[in-house]
């Protein structure tokens, strides 16, 4: 006997959305966001991928935490709250360091790194360092960053491992 999840109705669907579950339409690939990873540099090996190899210039100093947060390069994602696709959470080194960031699929995403530079997890406007995958200007008003938009930001990803360089900028 075959069923159709229709025929399951409104408790079925609470069934499913309890379980966990999640219908999508054949083909869909389900879309997760905020997942928390650490700095794993075997995801950008020579023949692995698809993974964006990032070289971060520019750290003040090896205080406090490192976040490097992807979003998918699109307006919706781009710096929302929690609609990130992964944050990379790293102690930070004076100077350089690298970082590689797994991504789902060959395609458009767009980076921005955090020096939480007093580790309080929060962000300091007046002491925290920021960077975003391009480099662009991140301007100001009022003394308040104001970002960039997606469309500076972006870069296309390849099936193997993309190398970035980002700089981190901190306050006057």
């Amino acid at each position: 006997m075959t069923r159709n999840f229709a025929s399951f109705g409104a408790r079925g669907a609470l069934i499913l959305a309890i379980g966990g579950l999640t219908l999508a339409p054949m083909g869909a690939q389900a879309q997760r966001y905020a997942q928390v990873i650490s700095n794993d540099m075997s995801k950008c090996r020579s023949g692995s991928g698809p993974a964006v190899r990032v070289r971060i210039d520019g750290l003040k100093s090896s205080s406090g935490n490192l976040f490097v947060r992807t979003y998918r390069a699109s307006s919706s994602d781009w710096l929302k709250a929690k609609r990130y696709l992964s944050r990379l959470d790293a102690s930070p080194r004076a100077g350089s360091m690298t970082v590689c960031i797994p991504v789902p699929q060959a395609g458009n995403y767009a980076i921005a790194v955090q020096h939480d530079i007093n580790g309080n997890r929060e962000t300091d406007f007046s002491t925290d360092g920021a960077g975003m995958s391009n480099n662009p200007r991140i301007g100001k008003f009022l003394g308040i960053p104001r970002p960039p938009s997606v469309d500076k930001a972006g870069f296309a990803a390849g099936p193997g491992v993309t190398d970035l360089r980002i700089t981190v900028h901190y306050p006057d």
